[in-house]
């Protein structure tokens, strides 16, 4: 497949990276901005706790699966009318759910933001991949776009209580019709459109099969570990069926004509390492959102806007050392160094984090390691992010771009499940051995177990990257220009 375009001015550039990074920011922020937003809703439309859970894992189990799908659909129908549509789905959907009068309408919607996430969030990372291939302005665009994806979670929570705590939980869901919109006419006008030569590539329908059903067994096995348990019988089948599909999906991909993946994506070892990080990052991020939140308002008795301004310091460290790395550190040393410094610089923050307990302040013991572990993924995610779709071929980008938000949710679903059943098994074992009178002090020692995993997901990632990643001058360098962009750069669809 070839395409033809023309140099896209510098100016415009930078607006399409401001339209893809509201796209991102609406996807990213909406995985924690309905979390919040729950009690209320259950009060609301009257569903029971064990239902609750459902508003989460409709989303993410439609995201997740359908995530290769939508990198792949973007490359095969364009980017500009994949993100155009993506964008109207994702706010129609999230119309319908601020407006569901029943719990089962608003769990439909959640799943149809979720389908159109999934083709929203490769599309936008694709799209920036293909604008930006100067060196030192894809750099400049990577650090603003790894930030968000870093800090999306944080900003979901903070808006999280705020709209909860002033208008509705409702506007949880109605905020994204207006970023959309947003987005929407800003993609219309800055995104251009390419004319496309050649055959058009196939989709690769089993592939698709193979790999979404995959997907869903992976999530959904991990969410069911967070409710029934890891002795549960659905747990152990959905994550043995997906291993299997999985396989499966490999060694469909190894013979297929046009394939959904190209193995050749994953077998880079830059690439594998960026994904690996990613996932890893991820995993070991659920520690900070979910458990500092509970200390907060549990322990602390924060309400929703003063925990989400409590992340505030976080982000501000995470932009910091995004643009601190992506523009001066990671073109000097590359993400072998910076990648690893970022893991360890984590898993330190979490440690820190594990020495919190009733009687201490936010300033004093919750603010440093925060500002740590912002500067740590800020660190991790603009580096890996860039690197897992340098010097892929344009016509893969969409697809390239997917694996890492694949990996990325992957990575939160199985850091949530085992971080979840860990705290819990700790709190457990606390009451035992103190009695049922130190219900506080067993929370705190659940937080504290989270904390000593999440540290441990970080030193994981801190010697897979060491390991993984190329020395600087073997292979691709984020200090060199990809060949194949020697060029006139390059438009997004």
């Amino acid at each position: 497949m070839s395409e033809t375009s023309t140099p896209a001015t510098d100016g415009r550039r930078w607006l399409t990276l401001i339209v893809v990074g509201l796209a991102q920011l609406m996807v990213v922020l909406d995985a924690t901005v309905v979390n919040i937003a729950l009690p209320s809703a259950q009060a609301d439309l009257d569903f029971s706790d064990g239902q609750r859970q459902w508003i989460v894992t409709a989303y993410s189990l439609a995201f997740g699966s359908l995530l290769l799908l939508g990198g792949r659909l973007s490359d095969l129908m364009g980017r500009k009318r994949t993100f155009v549509i993506g964008l109207i789905g994702f706010a129609i959907a999230s119309a319908l759910g601020g407006a569901a009068p029943s719990f089962e309408l608003l769990v439909a919607a959640r799943a149809l933001q979720g389908v159109f996430g999934a083709m929203l969030a490769p599309t936008a990372l694709a799209v920036l991949t293909t604008t930006f291939t100067i060196p030192k302005e894809r750099a400049r665009a990577f650090g603003v776009f790894g930030a968000i994806a870093g800090a999306g979670g944080a900003v979901g929570l903070l808006l999280g209580g705020v709209l909860t705590e002033a208008f509705d939980w409702r506007w949880n869901l109605y905020i994204n019709v207006a970023i959309a919109a947003v987005a929407l006419v800003g993609a219309v006008i800055y995104v251009p459109s390419i004319s496309r030569s050649g055959p058009r590539p196939k989709l690769d329908i089993p592939g698709t099969l193979l790999v979404s059903g995959g997907l869903f067994g992976l999530v959904y096995g991990f969410s069911n570990a967070e409710t029934d348990g890891w002795d549960s019988p659905l747990t152990w089948g959905m994550l043995a069926g997906a291993a299997v599909l999985l396989v499966a999906f490999v060694l469909w991909q190894a013979r297929a004509g046009h394939p959904l993946l190209p193995l050749f994506i994953v077998r880079d070892r830059n690439r594998g390492a960026a994904y690996l990080s990613v996932m890893i990052a991820g995993a070991g991020m659920f520690g900070i959102f979910l458990f500092v939140t509970y200390y907060l308002q549990l322990t602390l008795g924060y309400s929703p806007i003063q925990t989400g301004l409590a992340f505030l310091p976080m982000i501000g460290m995470l932009v910091l050392a995004a643009q601190l790395g992506t523009n001066l550190l990671v073109p000097r040393f590359g993400p072998k160094v910076l990648v690893p410094i970022g893991m360890t610089l984590g898993a330190s923050g979490m440690v820190w984090l594990t020495f919190l307990d009733a009687s201490s302040t936010y300033a004093g013991h919750v603010m440093p390691p925060l500002m740590l572990i912002g500067f740590a993924m800020g660190t991790i995610m603009p580096a890996s992010m860039q690197t897992a779709t340098l010097g892929v071929d344009r016509q893969f980008a969409g697809v390239a771009s997917a694996m890492v938000n694949t990996s990325q949710q992957v990575g939160g679903s199985i850091g949530t499940a085992l971080l979840n059943t860990l705290a819990a098994t700790a709190a457990a074992d606390y009451l035992v051995e103190h009695g049922p009178a130190a219900v506080g002090d067993s929370m705190i020692a659940s937080y504290a177990a989270a904390y000593w995993w999440g540290a441990g997901f970080f030193a994981v990632g801190a010697v897979v990257s060491a390991l993984l990643f190329r020395r600087r001058g073997q292979g691709a360098s984020l200090s060199q220009e990809p060949a194949e962009a020697g060029a006139a750069p390059v438009l997004a669809h």
